[in-house]
């Protein structure tokens, strides 16, 4: 099938200007997706989409609650405001609950995504995430937009509405119901990787008297949770105010903000700290899929139709990307040298870049 994606994405009599689909990157926060380490996480994302981003905000772990489309607007109107030399596009899928005007099997609630490059899904209720996305026309929305190279950005509750196996935080945290898991959208399984993700790993809200690290479950709770895991499960636990990049194409995994990611499996823990890179089989047997599957064939035929449609504008090579993203590294640690030696690669290489308040910009030469 990947050959006849190929052949179809190369129909056009103008094929240079299209792009081979290859996934997007997905950034997973441990908390603080409207602070300054958020915005540099939400930048990691903006500087590999090679127009303005195009930003479906997915209103649906929030959905149960009366001002779900406030908490989504919260988040616009941060990307509007403090990424806006980006000139992000935003708009809300108000893809709240199934059964209701609001369902995320809606076709005209969730089309709004079909021409997305950037999707963002935040705070909520991680079991209600599950319950309104698993097998919904919005979930084959999602997964067929990021293999066409849409970025998706996961915070809170969606983070951990990705994994396996979801951590009920709210039921026993605030309900009081005994251990358990959930199941999980498993959003990583077609790519080989079981995965349980868990933001807030070293949360401290309970100061000397309650440990709420582990997403408030506290170490000792949560080590009855591992132990109800099969030994095929990595545990990432995110601290906050931190977050990881994981480059399906380019297999790797980035450490971006404050804290460190943790990786818990078969009894080894291994932990990676800011700037870290580190390879995706850290997390597991990867495997690419076939781009469609897992999503309806209706689906993936309009996305993938929507995307040939699109003007791609040329983006930076993988190398590029790479040197572009290390030299942020350098200055975000006074590496002022190093910064610009490499600048001067990435110019050399034909690309411009223009430090912004926000960022650096990253155009093609001679545009």
């Amino acid at each position: 099938m990947r050959s006849e994606v190929k052949q179809l994405m190369s129909a056009s009599p103008d094929s240079s200007s299209y792009s081979f689909p290859e996934p997007g990157v997905i950034a997973l926060f441990g908390s603080g997706e409207r602070s300054p380490s958020g915005r540099k996480i939400f930048e990691s994302i903006f500087q590999l989409i090679p127009d303005s981003p195009q930003v479906a905000i997915l209103e649906t772990p929030a959905g149960f609650e009366l001002n779900s489309a406030q908490v989504a607007e919260e988040i616009a109107e941060y990307l509007r405001h403090h990424l806006r030399n980006y000139d992000p596009q935003v708009v809300r899928i108000e893809a709240r609950k199934r059964g209701t005007a609001f369902s995320p099997e809606d076709p005209q609630i969730v089309k709004q995504m079909i021409n997305a490059n950037m999707i963002f899904m935040g705070p909520g209720s991680p079991t209600y995430a599950v319950k309104q996305l698993k097998s919904s026309l919005a979930w084959d929305y999602l997964v067929a937009r990021h293999r066409l190279g849409a970025g998706l950005a996961l915070a809170s509750a969606a983070t951990i509405a990705f994994s396996i196996y979801v951590l009920p935080v709210y039921e026993i945290y605030k309900v009081g119901e005994d251990i358990h898991w959930k199941e999980g959208l498993d959003f990583f399984g077609d790519y080989g990787l079981s995965l349980v993700f868990i933001p807030h790993w070293n949360n401290r809200e309970g100061g000397e008297g309650l440990d709420t690290s582990r997403c408030f479950m506290g170490q000792t709770r949560i080590e009855l949770f591992f132990e109800m895991l099969p030994d095929t499960v990595t545990v990432v636990g995110i601290d906050e105010r931190t977050g990881l990049i994981i480059d399906l194409v380019a297999k790797s995994c980035r450490v971006i903000g404050e804290g460190v990611i943790t990786l818990l499996r078969q009894g080894n823990e291994k932990i990676f700290s800011k700037h870290q890179i580190f390879p995706v089989s850290e997390l597991g047997e990867f495997r690419d899929p076939e781009p469609e599957a897992g999503i309806s064939s209706g689906v993936w035929e309009m996305a993938l139709n929507a995307h040939r449609s699109s003007q791609v504008i040329q983006k930076p090579p993988r190398d590029v990307l790479d040197m572009l993203q290390t030299r942020e590294a350098a200055r975000e640690d006074n590496n002022w040298a190093d910064a610009d030696l490499l600048k001067s690669k990435i110019e050399q290489s034909g690309w411009q870049i223009s430090d912004t308040p926000n960022g650096p910009k990253i155009i093609k030469k001679g545009k």
